[in-house]
């Protein structure tokens, strides 16, 4: 294969206004890049990935050093067009990418701006259409799409100037588990054609179907080479602040329980398979029972609820041509003090029944009690009901404004009309409560922390105005492992020490598994399912068809049983599956 891209010696710095001295955002980082290759990059948040992928597409030009695209070097203005032309970028949010209100109308965009004949350009826009599987979705308002179906649209513009390279940024961050097959399954399409892929991802099953990995950390390459010799260094990615894949983290762990497991086994199906060949099928421990779903979607109720929502209907633009209904005669009840995931794919009404729940939104019927005060009802003053529920959005870091994280978290108590002393108390212990340094970060500005920090102000800004109910809305989305970890063990311990009930929205099957105590599943606008995280993942199949997936241990478990082995299906979490592989390898290897 011949060279795509060269990267020499490259150094990016930029200035921080709490420091004299630039930064190296990337620091002396040298790689090459073959044509026809798929390359994933990995990193925890502040690792320079970014900044070196825009590096290469001429977004930021080198401080020291250079980029060769297809030979072209990126200081060179005059050669501008023709690097990006060859290497198109996708971004994290398609939102920000989209700049048409007809789908066919926004991929042609770029190749308008090439100057593209416009014959040439309605062929590579059916093209591209087509090869993302959005063609027939070409005459729709991009708004009215998914997340997975606006990732696409994104991609099919790029793919519409044909590049020979794309580099994508966290396209499936936002993505529910559908959306995140669908667009790996586009990209692999992609790479088969010819097109040089750079993918930039947090999720390690993603990069472990790269050709290559390259581990970033502090602006250097910690780590380069197949999936198979990067991910073999697992207690080295680790004390990086990342994750390994599911079956290279259960493999590993295995191998310290003293049982045999290949080191080239990356993949769940690879290890069940490995697995179900090593174990006497007529000496395996008897499953447990998973216990059955109950077809009545109501949540069982052992006390008075904090949230009753009633027939809750939820209709956008209503009498105009784009009229959805957003929520269908929703019905469930959430306990005080509960942790309760609410999963759904993209689009099926998620946020729109967060945001009814502290009134931002209004229904079109239906009721919604909070701690028994009907909150639908005429002259009802939300300023006090606001009092008792926090609400975190997707990105909370949007929500910072102030010029120091204390006025930050001040303001949400300072405007119920708190005295600045009793303002101050409260901001202390909120901070401390998200597990920052209140002497160290107080008086910084929010704007110049790390993405996880930001989140933990942006949280405290909420807890500083001691709600009885908790919302978060995917709070953890865009953040590397360790930075996702440390705000679920940080919520997790707000829900122990605080009693609080906490609704957490999420695409991310394990950590629902591992922390609700009861799950709600949203689809098309209604409730699919209720119940305990048990109940709820029992349900395999329904998961599927609803564009959602398993937890990874379940999966594994899964593939397991379809292969002939009798494990427990209601394995829901790492260390439980360790436990159940352990005994059943150990007690049950052929000779």
């Amino acid at each position: 294969m011949s060279e795509m891209i060269r990267i020499d010696d490259l150094v990016y710095q930029y200035r921080r206004e709490d420091q004299l001295e630039p930064v190296n955002a990337v620091n002396h980082v040298s790689i090459n890049i073959e044509r026809g290759s798929f390359t994933a990059i990995i990193g925890k948040n502040g690792s320079g990935k970014s900044t070196l992928a825009k590096n290469i597409n001429a977004l930021l030009l080198p401080s020291g050093g250079a980029i060769y695209v297809k030979g072209f070097n990126t200081a060179d203005e005059t050669k501008l067009w023709e690097i990006r032309q060859t290497a198109g970028m996708v971004f994290q949010n398609p939102d920000n990418q989209l700049v048409s209100t007809i789908v066919e109308d926004d991929v042609a965009f770029g190749p308008e701006n090439l100057g593209i004949d416009p014959d040439e350009i309605r062929q590579r826009v059916d093209d591209s259409l087509y090869a993302v599987n959005m063609y027939e979705e070409r005459k729709k308002a991009p708004h009215l799409l998914s997340g997975g179906q606006k990732q696409r649209i994104a991609i099919a513009g790029v793919i519409a100037m044909r590049p020979e390279c794309i580099i994508l940024d966290e396209p499936t961050a936002m993505l529910d588990p559908h959306g995140r097959y669908e667009v790996m399954e586009i990209i692999e399409k992609l790479n088969r054609e010819g097109i040089t892929i750079l993918l930039i991802t947090h999720f390690m099953d993603e990069a472990a179907r790269a050709d290559r990995v390259i581990i970033m950390d502090q602006g250097e390459i910690s780590l380069d080479g197949t999936p198979i010799e990067v991910f073999g260094h697992a207690d080295e990615i680790k004390k990086l602040g990342l994750d390994v894949p599911f079956a290279v983290d259960m493999a590993h762990r295995l191998r310290k329980r003293g049982i045999e497991i290949p080191q080239n086994i990356i993949d769940s199906e690879e290890l069940a398979e490995y697995i179900a060949e090593k174990v006497k099928k007529n000496h395996i421990a008897a499953a447990a029972k998973i216990p059955s779903h109950k077809d009545d979607p109501t949540i069982t109720v052992r006390e008075d609820p904090v949230i009753e929502v009633k027939n809750l209907t939820h209709v956008y633009s209503e009498g105009m041509p784009y009229e959805s209904t957003a929520l269908k005669e929703i019905s469930f009840r959430i306990e005080r003090g509960s942790f309760v995931g609410i999963i759904g794919h993209t689009g099926s009404g998620k946020s729109t029944l967060i945001q009814h729940l502290n009134g931002l939104l209004k229904p079109k019927s239906g009721s919604i009690f909070i701690n028994g005060v009907d909150i639908t009802a005429k002259d009802i003053p939300m300023r006090e009901i606001r009092r008792k529920i926090g609400l975190v959005f997707q990105y909370p870091e949007y929500q910072l404004f102030e010029e120091t994280v204390h006025k930050d978290v001040a303001f949400g108590p300072l405007n119920l009309g708190l005295s600045q002393e009793e303002a101050d108390l409260r901001v202390k212990e909120a901070i401390e409560l998200v597990g920052l340094n209140y002497e160290e970060i107080a008086q910084r500005s929010p704007f110049e922390l790390s993405g996880g920090q930001k989140r933990r102000v942006a949280i405290a800004g909420v807890i500083a105005m001691k709600p009885q109910i908790l919302i978060l809305d995917e709070p953890t989305a865009g953040l590397d492992p360790k930075a996702h970890a440390d705000i679920l063990k940080m919520i997790e311990a707000l829900h122990d020490r605080e009693n609080i009930s906490i609704l957490l929205v999420s695409h991310n099957m394990g950590d629902i598994a591992r922390l609700a105590d009861k799950v709600l599943v949203m689809d098309r606008g209604s409730l699919a399912l209720t119940g305990t995280p048990a109940e709820v993942f029992a349900n395999a199949e329904r998961l599927e068809a609803l564009g959602l997936g398993l937890p990874p241990a379940a999966e594994m478990m899964k593939a397991l049983k379809n292969r002939g082995v009798s494990v427990p299906q209601d394995t829901l979490t790492i260390d439980a599956a360790e436990e159940e592989l352990s005994l059943l390898m150990k007690n049950n290897l052929i000779g």
